[in-house]
């Protein structure tokens, strides 16, 4: 069972859990951005205060490789670490997962082609964005020879999560309207995956409901709004940590890549086609449990999010992300092409709707970026023909004009969070 913290400044359930933990030499693994933040007071006094000593741990980026992991755990084992802490977004999460989970294997080889030997060294996490749920899943990402590599182990999820909503006062808006949208993308896929369990529907139902009931106390930067969110990124995290994401997530990472666009802005972008789209299309449904079963968890949807039909959740999920002023990119035929083919099969399969290339392509198409979709189950001749105006998002979809787009309020991009109360 993870233990969850509430504390702000001075952070004494932290002096706690590393009492109770016979901590004496931490490993922090943490961004350039935690200098900003009230724990790296706390941090920076520690070993005055208590004795426990403080390594920290900085160098990575932003979409993290092998080697600054392997850094990571020759600092843990010639410091003599004995635990782990991380504070920051998804990337500082990845990180300190992949630390913790090689520190007691053969340095000698390469750690992603060993067998995985868990530990129970202690390890907490700081999330500093509401959005990723990272502190919440078994998961880690981090890149091999340019190649994406995703670590799944048990040990991967933190012991202990604190959060502190004050780390949120400062964020940009528009990370914050995007962070949300990711949460509210993984409550929504993991709701409808084909790997759906009682318990993963019951972690999707209370996350959508608590961040339709924070969202406009969070974006108005309260503190009670910025601590539901936090709960509702984590609760949501929780979620896909039982069922992984589904097709939202999996044609969004290619819009990021593109466009420029946060990756909850365009996982947002690709959910609002997605749910109208599988609500007229559950007779290709693909989950063993039935097209039935699915209809029946559209509306389970529908009432999460205060709403009679599935219909009118869609049409509210839209809403939303107009209200949130989100802008689109504008698509080029070959872009469109990079698009269609840059979905990964295997989350594909989580889907509960059958998806093939010239369905990915109508669905990138109806989002208003410009061109001609491909009829679906038809081959594709040639380039299609461009210049079909934009539309405005609105409940018709709508990926809005911007060419070359960035938006208009992109800002850096962090991600990361976690569970249990205390």
């Amino acid at each position: 069972m993870q233990t969850i913290f509430r504390c702000h400044s001075p952070y004494t359930g932290l002096d706690t859990w590393l009492t109770d933990h016979n901590v004496k030499n931490l490993l922090l693994v943490c961004g350039a951005s935690a200098a900003g933040l009230k724990i790296n007071e706390y941090f920076n006094t520690l070993t005055e205060r208590t004795g426990i000593k403080v390594t920290r741990f900085s160098d990575f980026s932003p979409n993290p490789v092998y080697e600054s992991v392997a850094a990571g755990v020759d600092v843990f084992r010639d410091r003599s670490c004995d635990a782990v802490i991380a504070v920051g977004g998804g990337s500082a999460m990845d990180v300190a997962k992949c630390i913790r989970l090689f520190s007691n294997m053969d340095s000698s080889r390469n750690y992603l082609e060993q067998v995985i030997v868990p530990n129970s060294i202690p390890f907490l996490a700081m999330p500093t964005t509401a959005g990723t749920g990272s502190e919440a899943t078994r998961f880690a990402v981090i890149y091999y020879k340019g190649a994406k590599q995703s670590v799944t182990d048990l040990s991967c999820i933190p012991d202990a999560v604190l959060f502190d909503s004050t780390v949120l006062e400062t964020l940009p808006l528009y990370q914050k309207k995007a962070t949300m949208m990711d949460a509210f993308c993984h409550a929504l896929e993991s709701f409808w995956s084909v790997n759906s369990t009682p318990e993963s529907k019951s972690f999707s139902r209370e996350a959508i409901r608590l961040i339709l009931t924070h969202m406009d106390a969070y974006l108005a930067n309260k503190p009670e709004g910025n601590e539901g969110m936090l709960l509702a990124a984590n609760i949501a995290g929780k979620a896909i940590n039982i069922t992984q994401t589904t097709a939202g997530h999996a044609m969004c990472y290619k819009i990021t890549s593109l466009f420029g666009t946060a990756h909850g802005h365009a996982a947002a972008l690709c959910c609002r086609e997605l749910f109208p789209w599988m609500i007229k299309n559950t007779g290709s449904c693909i989950d063993p449990r039935g097209a039935d079963y699915l209809l029946n968890t559209l509306h389970e949807i529908a009432d999460a999010m205060g709403c009679g039909t599935p219909q009118e959740a869609s049409d509210r999920f839209n809403a939303i992300f107009d209200e949130l002023e989100l802008t689109v990119p504008e698509a080029s035929p070959s872009q469109f092409a990079e698009l269609r083919t840059s979905v990964n099969p295997q989350r594909l399969r989580n889907h509960p709707v059958l998806l093939d290339e010239p369905s990915i392509d109508l669905l990138y198409h109806r989002g208003g970026m410009g061109g001609e979709a491909l009829t679906p189950h038809k081959k594709q001749a040639k380039p299609v023909p461009y210049g079909v105006s934009p539309r405005k998002s609105g409940a018709g979809c709508g990926f809005r004009k911007h060419t070359n787009f960035r938006s208009r309020a992109l800002r850096s991009i962090p991600s990361g969070m976690q569970s249990e109360l205390l």
